[in-house]
């Protein structure tokens, strides 16, 4: 049984760990490919040593560009690798530009195409992501489901029977297994906050950075929601691009961070009062770890995280995210298991990879 594992880009990195491990206990080592999609060792390199993983096989290295040229170039540099190893399926991970090349050159070389996380929706075909969630589930044999919802939406586009199993969801194999180091790194402390006496924020979506106006109303949401608590705001590389050029200042109390390691901001989620968020996985992380968590969206592909978790959908609008989080700011905490959110997730993979390849 042999097995091709891609990926590329940060959110890839916490999602093949507990696939790898599960294939392991099966004997088979999968061989892994990272694309170069995020190419510096704040977003990529720094996962391999915090998470365990095993060097790549294959670094195609791609490097930085547009999300087309990023593809092509993945495409290129990845078909002959597929066509040497000949593998009998290649796992892709997540809905990233890395997750479109890989499934887009494993079909056309003939390869079984696995998708892990398969079948989320926002329904918002402007989000890049939501084109590469479609076109994946569409050219993949096996769809690897992490909710009831993502079943459903495979379900209303003609996908079902065995091609799909709802296994849980990665991430939180990968969180549960790293909590404890992860608080005992003591982040929040070496920055100078008390457990619960801070708000974390992340913005990284084009929709929401790329606008000045939009930037500029959302850092001033920040400074306002400062006034109750500190705002420590790690800076995605995007992110401190768009400051920078847009000379948008930043409100006092809204602490600027560099990018950092997996299990630091793992940590600093832990022991939040409340996070700020446009990124899909922290959506799932928050709602695991029971903190309180507003999307600056109008839309989630995980919905599952609303109706059974901490979640809310707040929109872009500046001043209802400072009404909502000076409102859920002193929530009560509570963690929040979806169905199979319990840290099985990659065995359940490996398990059916085996049963199906093996």
């Amino acid at each position: 049984m042999k097995v091709c594992l891609i990926a590329g880009a940060r959110p890839n990195f916490m999602k093949i760990g507990p696939v790898m491990a599960g294939l392991r206990d099966h004997a088979v080592e999968p061989v892994l490919v990272h694309t170069g999609q995020h190419y510096d060792d704040a977003m990529s390199a720094v996962f391999f040593d915090e998470l365990r993983l095993p060097r790549p096989a294959h670094d195609l290295g791609v490097g930085p560009g547009s999300p087309v040229s990023q593809l092509a170039a993945i495409m290129l540099a990845l078909e002959p690798v597929l066509l040497a190893g000949r593998f009998d399926v290649v796992v892709v991970v997540g809905d990233v530009t890395s997750t479109l090349a890989g499934a887009l050159v494993a079909a056309r070389c003939g390869i079984d195409v696995a998708h892990v996380e398969a079948g989320l929706r926002s329904f918002d075909d402007t989000m890049p992501e939501e084109l590469n969630r479609v076109v994946v589930d569409r050219v993949s044999r096996v769809l690897y489901a992490p909710s009831t919802d993502a079943v459903a939406n495979l379900a209303d586009e003609g996908i079902g029977g065995r091609r799909v199993v709802m296994v849980g969801n990665v991430m939180v194999d990968t969180l549960l297994d790293n909590l404890e180091r992860a608080r005992a790194r003591g982040v929040a402390a070496s920055l100078g906050f008390e457990p619960g006496g801070y708000v974390l924020a992340t913005l990284h979506r084009p929709s929401n950075v790329d606008q000045p106006a939009r930037l500029a109303g959302l850092l001033r949401a920040l400074g306002e929601i400062a006034v109750r608590r500190p705002v420590v705001f790690p800076l995605h590389p995007r992110t401190r691009r768009r400051l920078e050029a847009s000379g948008i200042s930043v409100p006092p109390g809204v602490h600027l961070a560099e990018p950092l390691g997996y299990l630091d901001f793992l940590g600093l989620q832990a022991d939040s009062a409340l996070v700020i968020t446009d990124s899909g996985g922290v959506q799932e992380e928050t709602t695991v770890l029971g903190v309180p968590c507003l999307t600056v969206r109008p839309n989630t592909e995980r919905p599952i995280t609303v109706s059974e978790g901490t979640n809310e959908l707040v929109g872009t609008d500046p001043d209802r995210v400072i009404r909502r989080a000076l409102a859920r700011i002193d929530e009560r905490r509570g963690a929040k298991r979806p169905p199979l959110w319990d840290g099985k997730a990659g065995r359940r993979i490996a398990d059916d990879l085996v049963t199906r390849y093996g």
